[in-house]
């Protein structure tokens, strides 16, 4: 990746102030709440609690996340299809046929293959290659870590907003729940209208609100502290936690799911990685984050020291009255930042999982020029604040929602730390006792968190499985759709034979260039057969375009467009594989036409033997083509250009189960996956084809 200069490195820390720490900086509004429901038992407990706080915040927030988990990027992307995509770049375990070795040229794609002398890597890469089973199972948890992300995106926008504003009951105890939830619907709306315009000016518009918010709790932390009980730093001694599972066991491991809300937006770190960078994220997490919510913990822990009763509003009741207003409204500011966070990461996870063919195509706006990875998704932020006025609705307060939010955060870490020990061993090729290490600390900790929270299953718990049981519905569904009609193309792909009796018997060879849009990377669709059997002519030059995603973040510019000659028996017939990182924007028409004309006449010119796609010579054998032969080769592209211009050739598919097929397939594919096909964007509109040159072909897909 690029390095930065400092100045801007400094840049993004302040701008990810304002975007990917909302979620952990308003966690002290609804921890404590949560982690005693029914009251303060013994004294003690409290100390006990905070000491679970302490040593979660140190070793899932920051060494698993900060210092860990931000290293496993795929080049400067984060989140759960990053490592996907890490882990498929790096073996060979996508379920899509449309790898290249070319591929590997790209300079992004950084291939590291596991060298003999690490024979775990070597193993684990074999095993992950050749099992058909561990290919669906990392397919599936991915899609599940990807839901789950989602379902946090929607849950957090509602307990941060509703716990802020229910602090107004210790100023206004006249006001109800109603009230309470009919604000907070109205915050939430808003917020999500304010999204057009981009983390690049939403994060500067946050970044100073958060930063007063950071500053507050952490010196209102200080305040508590020497005020109440400054016994509380007592707390970093880890037997406090032993003696507060012995005291109250079963309801101690209850509790964890209160304890786990300390660490919400802990995965936004690594989702908005494409949004800023590593250093950046580290040094606002070690120099301003983490510092102000273990004083605002250790703060609100020494003011219940005292004041045990008030622990179902520990924040608001533990503010200095001369400072209750002007925190309320900070608090209220920070809990609608604390929702950016996670609604910017949907955005960054929604666009990698259309972009690797797990989710149906959406609209795509890249918000900033400078900075491709910020970016806002237009029918997810609708979707996305409809769920969440929904929600808010349905729970009205935060302690239902508390349960809820645990389930997805605890579900997010989970799988996080399982990939993240995949690429360990595989690609990183780390020391087995530091990977067996990581395994009984932080990933012991965090399948304990989800047993307990998981506890909580029918008090909200379930909200986030059933956003999730949805959306991996349609993302199974779809990448199934995606995956079959790929397969149906390779299999009823135009044989080379085939092609050379097509182009000997066409009756018309019009003037002009043809891009025919096909999945295929190999091969020709079965898409050029139905066109030629209904127009019985041809443009003098025909490109096969295929627009492919690579498992990299970024592909340059310059190595984008791979040309091949199709058949040498045949002239005037190229292949073309448009080749995209996740993260890159589609190319505007002019300028894609522009580019790809450029690096066409550049690959004439500089591949002289005639290649076909298989690297093969042609029947001149190695001779190498004259200059004349490439001026005469480059002159009829120019002149088909110059005269006929470029059309575009798509197919219009329908797609419909096999004869013999079960009830359960003909209603997944005949009826929701053409369902989900006619609500999505179409294929001219995601790839910016011009309409005006668009011709359809239509065709039938049997799978």
């Amino acid at each position: 990746m690029q390095k930065l200069p400092w100045v801007m490195i400094l840049k993004f820390a302040i701008q990810s102030i304002g975007v990917v720490y909302g979620d952990l900086g308003t966690s002290p509004l609804y921890v404590m709440p949560g982690i005693f429901p029914h009251g303060i038992k013994h004294e003690d407990d409290i100390l006990g609690a905070l000491s679970l706080i302490f040593y979660s915040i140190i070793l899932i927030f920051l060494v698993k996340y900060v210092f860990i988990v931000l290293s496993a990027n795929d080049d400067g992307d984060g989140g759960t299809f990053a490592l996907y995509s890490l882990m498929c770049r790096n073996a060979k375990v996508s379920l899509t046929p449309n790898q290249q070795a070319e591929d590997k040229e790209v300079s992004n794609y950084r291939l590291e293959v596991p060298s003999r002398r690490f024979r775990r890597a070597s193993t684990m890469k074999s095993f992950l290659e050749n099992s058909e089973a561990a290919k669906y199972l990392l397919l599936y948890v991915t899609i599940l870590g990807t839901a789950m992300v989602i379902g946090d995106g929607i849950l957090t926008p509602c307990i941060s907003v509703l716990s802020a504003v229910g602090g107004i009951q210790e100023a206004a105890s006249s006001l109800g729940e109603n009230q309470i939830m009919w604000i907070s619907v109205v915050i939430l709306i808003l917020l999500f209208q304010v999204q057009r315009f981009g983390t690049h000016k939403v994060g500067y518009s946050f970044a100073p609100i958060l930063s007063i918010w950071f500053l507050g709790i952490g010196l209102i932390g200080i305040y508590n502290i020497a005020k109440h009980d400054s016994g509380v730093i007592k707390a970093v001694n880890p037997l406090y936690i032993v003696h507060y599972f012995m005291r109250n066991k079963k309801e101690a491991w209850i509790s964890l799911g209160g304890v786990i809300l300390c660490l919400t937006g802990s995965e936004a770190l690594f989702a908005d990685l494409g949004h800023f960078n590593i250093l950046s994220i580290q040094l606002s997490s070690c120099l301003v984050v983490l510092p102000s919510i273990i004083l605002a913990y250790f703060g609100q822990a020494a003011y219940l020291r005292k004041h045990s009763e008030n622990v179902a509003n520990t924040f608001y009741s533990s503010l200095p009255k001369s400072v209750y207003w002007p925190m309320f409204v900070i608090a209220v500011l920070a809990a609608i930042i604390a929702s950016q966070a996670m609604i910017s990461a949907t955005f960054a996870i929604v666009k990698q999982s259309v972009a690797l063919g797990c989710f149906p195509n959406v609209k795509v706006v890249h918000t900033s020029q400078k900075h491709e990875g910020q970016i806002y998704v237009p029918e997810v932020n609708t979707l996305l604040m409809l769920a969440c006025v929904g929600v808010t609705l349905g729970f009205k307060t935060t302690l239902k929602l508390g349960n809820a939010y645990g389930i997805a955060v605890a579900f997010v870490f989970a799988i996080t730390s399982t990939f993240l020990v995949i690429v360990m061993v595989m690609i990183w090729k780390t020391n087995i006792l530091l990977v067996i290490l990581y395994v009984l600390t932080i990933g012991l900790v965090e399948y304990v968190f989800l047993s307990s929270v998981l506890y909580k299953f029918l008090d909200g718990g379930y909200v986030p499985l059933l956003f999730a049981a949805v959306m991996m519905t349609i993302m199974l569904l779809w990448n199934y759709g995606y995956r079959k009609k790929y397969q149906f193309e390779v299999e009823n792909k135009v044989s080379r034979e085939a092609l050379v009796t097509i182009m000997s018997n066409t009756i018309h060879r019009a003037p002009g260039v043809a891009l025919f849009y096909t999945e295929l990377v190999h091969g020709i669709s079965p898409i050029f057969t139905q066109y030629v059997a209904n127009v019985p002519a041809l443009h003098s030059v025909l490109v096969f375009v295929s627009i492919k995603s690579l498992p990299i973040s970024n592909v340059p510019l310059g190595e984008r467009f791979f040309f091949r000659r199709v058949e040498p028996q045949v002239s005037g017939m190229y292949r073309c594989v448009v080749r995209y990182g996740y993260r890159d924007a589609k190319i505007e028409p002019q300028f894609f036409e522009k580019v790809l004309i450029d690096q066409w006449e550049d690959f004439i010119q500089n591949n002289a033997p005639y290649a076909d796609e298989r690297g093969e010579a042609s029947d001149h054998g190695i001779a190498m083509i004259n200059e004349e032969g490439v001026q005469r080769e480059i002159g009829l592209v120019d002149e088909a250009i110059k005269i006929g211009g470029i059309m575009y050739l798509m197919g219009q598919s329908e797609v419909k189960a096999s004869r013999g097929s079960g009830f359960a397939k003909r209603f997944a594919i005949n009826c929701l996956y053409n369902w989900l096909k006619r609500c999505v964007r179409q294929p001219e509109d995601v790839f910016n084809v011009p309409h005006k040159r668009l011709l359809k072909v239509g065709i039938t897909y049997e799978i």
